[in-house]
């Protein structure tokens, strides 16, 4: 029944990273909580996290829906022409007096058909602001995704760290309470004193404590996760993964690929954008040309006239010459240009300073790996053989076990930061890992 039960959390997990998780919010709402709650008992990896956040996120999905005002505008730029034609139509009545002294009535129509056109290239310089807005969207959106996704491992990293940290503290309370149990036995035989066993019972409750801690300080960062996901404010999502994801780039592919990040493609789509607008508003001092056709009947019935006649207008730049649009549209070009140049900047800078960080954490966990570690664990073991057979105290089992919990904390807190310090460098660089170990 229980391996039921953990197969139903899996597919449920499942239903939610594969998209169905929009189908069941409107269709079946109940359902939908059940899959979400499932969440909290099933074990998340991070693939599955990336995948709930990118399909539940609200920034991600707003800038995703916002992207139909620039394809809007995109296909704006595509007509054939900008300004649409106008249609005229009049119609007059007329009284003439007439000899005799009566009048007479009869009516008279236009009909005009008339176009504007634009002469110094502004759909070119329209369209190609147009195409250059739209790249710059599909980027921002990129570059969202992409802080989402090392958002949301750096919040997954800090749960699976405290889940680590509380095994090794779990595996420190066994050590302690089975000390605990022998200095009792002693205590009670007479071959240990009462300062002893008090000892052990306060490293055990002092051990108990620090779990207790811990584990509200889980239920922090798992709710802090959940949010990011969506999920349910009750959800507590247990993790699997490993600790430390092996990496395989170098410092210079970090830098060519932060040149090519979705915020500085962006920024120079803006930039090419801009500067077409600038061209745009230029050429709009150029006057448009309206072409015109007209059609009327003029004349009393017995003497009608068909008029048909062409017209040309031309506005004259005399007064006003843009001055406002091309100054609007400087200012933005040279903002973009600034922000680009800062960007490309920063972010180079971001990149190298995190790979220097990463490498020292680097030669760091190597270090307590191969010679801190190994003696200390041998230690421990040999310390549990000699306090079994009463060759040492209470107090010297202890300060070894603490050695060891201390070593183990200083690795963990190592792969912690080496794993936060890694996601720092993509971020930076705008690198993506799509396998997550």
């Amino acid at each position: 029944m229980k391996r039921k039960v953990v197969l139903l959390g899996f597919y449920a997990t499942a239903l939610i990273s594969n998209g169905i998780y929009a189908q069941t919010h409107d269709a079946a709402p109940a359902t939908l909580r059940q899959a979400e709650a499932s969440v909290s008992t099933a074990a998340l990896t991070l693939e599955e996290a990336w995948r709930l956040a990118e399909q539940s996120n609200p920034a991600l999905q707003s800038a995703r829906a916002g992207k139909i005002a620039a394809e809007g505008q995109y296909a704006d730029s595509h007509a054939l022409l900008w300004h649409n034609p106008e249609l005229a139509y009049e119609l007059n009545r007329r009284t003439a007096p007439q000899a005799g002294g009566s009048d007479q009535r009869y009516r008279e129509w236009a009909l005009g058909l008339s176009q504007t056109f634009e002469i110094a290239g502004q759909k070119t310089h329209r369209l190609n602001a147009a195409r250059d807005d739209l790249a710059s969207v599909d980027d921002a959106i990129a570059e969202l995704r992409q802080q989402l996704r090392a958002d949301v491992e750096e919040r997954f990293v800090k749960v699976l760290a405290l889940q680590r940290r509380i095994a090794i503290e779990r595996e420190n309370l066994k050590l302690v309470e089975n000390a605990s149990q022998a200095i009792g036995k002693r205590v009670s035989a007479g071959e240990a004193s009462r300062i002893e066993g008090n000892v052990a019972k306060v490293e055990a409750e002092r051990t108990r404590n620090q779990l207790a801690a811990l584990d509200e300080q889980l239920v922090t960062a798992q709710a802090e996760l959940a949010q990011l996901l969506q999920l349910q404010p009750a959800a507590r999502p247990q993790l699997r993964g490993e600790l430390l994801r092996p990496v395989s780039y170098q410092r210079d592919a970090l830098v060519a690929q932060a040149a090519q990040r979705p915020q500085l493609t962006a920024q120079a789509k803006r930039e090419s954008a801009a500067r077409s607008r600038l061209d745009l508003e230029r050429a709009s001092v150029y006057p448009d040309v309206t072409l015109g056709i007209n059609v009327a009947r003029d004349g009393p019935s017995d003497l009608r006239e068909r008029v048909i006649g062409l017209s040309v207008s031309v506005p004259l730049p005399l007064f006003k010459r843009n001055q406002s649009g091309i100054g609007k549209a400087t200012a933005e070009l040279t903002q973009i240009q600034i922000e680009r140049q800062a960007g490309e900047r920063d972010i180079r800078a971001a990149v190298l300073t995190q790979w220097t960080r990463y490498q020292q954490l680097v030669s760091r966990a190597q270090g307590l790996r191969s010679r801190v570690l190994p003696p200390l664990e041998d230690n421990l073991r040999l310390s549990q053989i000699a306090f079994q057979a009463g060759e040492i105290n209470l107090t010297d089992l202890l300060l070894v076990n603490r050695q060891v919990l201390d070593g183990r904390r200083d690795m963990l807190e190592v792969e912690t930061e080496l794993r936060l310090t890694q996601i720092a460098l993509e971020r930076a660089a705008g690198w993506i890992s799509e396998k997550p170990q």
